[in-house]
């Protein structure tokens, strides 16, 4: 459990939980895609937003582990409102089958956790041919928020409540390659380096908000775009790194436990208290400073074009 952490502005603090961030909010009538949701923090954003009254849609790559969350969370909360699809952010193919086919649903689309991600893995390709952490962590979610935007930005304006897409990111987008993002080596195998990679995804999805909110903003549309570190949890991403897995192991009465983990993405998914705040950074519920990377505009600008390359139909 975490020992530290004072109430900041929201009146929040590390040690808040995903239902007290909650408290009080009324759901009812919000559709939410949440991926990553069969373990983890995503399992428990699924069920605080379900507990809240919202509609989850469980984005997961094993269907099986999917449902047999959902049967849990049912038994704890019946007559919650939960469904499971199948994504796997590894495929591209993948990503724009689960977009097609939650587009046919004709539900409305509220809010749109990116959370699955992979951490540290040895070097790999994804099934499109793209170095694994750069593809999971940050196109993935890059390409099914843009195949979905239009749904949020529908939605938004016939209910007049305010769309959200959340990023989760991490603190380690600090710890990344030196040079941010390597965009002439993205797949060079030979200067891979685990950890550098997932700073470089991690620093990705911070980016990515900061553009997609300025063009948000650009356009008027009532939809924000915010990105957020869970804070240190000892979940099953870490399996890949087996010095954060020691470290983890070792270090449990500092870490967070997964409500206290999913807390921030829910206080983003639905408080009202962060209402029309759009392209910032958040850390155990409240405003964060990125680094200057990360707050820099115009490498986010760059970011964009370069995924385009990437994730447009050829």
């Amino acid at each position: 459990m975490w020992v530290f952490g004072l109430n900041g502005k929201s009146g929040f603090s590390a040690r808040s939980t995903a239902e007290q961030v909650t408290k009080g909010v009324d759901g009812t009538g919000l559709v939410a895609i949440v991926t990553g949701a069969s373990n983890g923090i995503g399992t428990e954003t699924t069920r605080v937003l379900a507990l809240r009254g919202v509609h989850v849609i469980m984005g997961v790559r094993n269907v099986k582990a999917g449902e047999r969350v959902k049967e849990e969370i049912l038994q704890k909360h019946p007559g919650s409102k939960i469904d499971v699809m199948e994504i796997d952010l590894n495929s591209q193919a993948s990503i724009r089958k689960f977009a097609a086919e939650f587009i046919a649903t004709g539900l409305p689309l509220n809010i749109l956790v990116n959370n699955a991600g992979i951490m540290a893995p040895p070097f790999t390709l994804s099934k499109d041919n793209i170095e694994q952490q750069f593809a999971v962590n940050h196109l993935g979610p890059f390409l099914l928020t843009n195949l979905l935007l239009d749904t949020m930005k529908k939605t938004a304006n016939e209910c007049g409540r305010e769309g959200r897409i959340v990023n989760v990111a991490s603190e380690l987008h600090r710890y990344g390659y030196k040079e941010g993002i390597r965009f002439d080596k993205i797949n060079d195998k030979a200067s891979y380096k685990p950890n550098g990679a997932y700073g470089q995804s991690k620093l990705c999805n911070i980016l990515h908000c900061v553009e997609l909110s300025r063009r948000l903003k650009e356009e008027g549309a009532n939809v924000t775009a915010n990105s957020l570190h869970p804070g240190v949890i000892a979940t099953n991403i870490s399996q890949n790194s087996s010095l954060l897995g020691c470290i983890f192991g070792c270090a449990q009465v500092f870490l967070k436990n997964v409500p206290q983990g999913a807390a921030t993405t829910c206080y983003l998914a639905l408080s009202p208290k962060a209402n029309g705040v759009s392209g910032e950074y958040f850390m155990d519920s409240n405003k964060a400073k990125a680094s200057s990377m990360a707050r820099d505009p115009e490498l986010a600008k760059k970011l964009w074009e370069f995924s385009l390359t990437f994730t447009e139909n050829k």
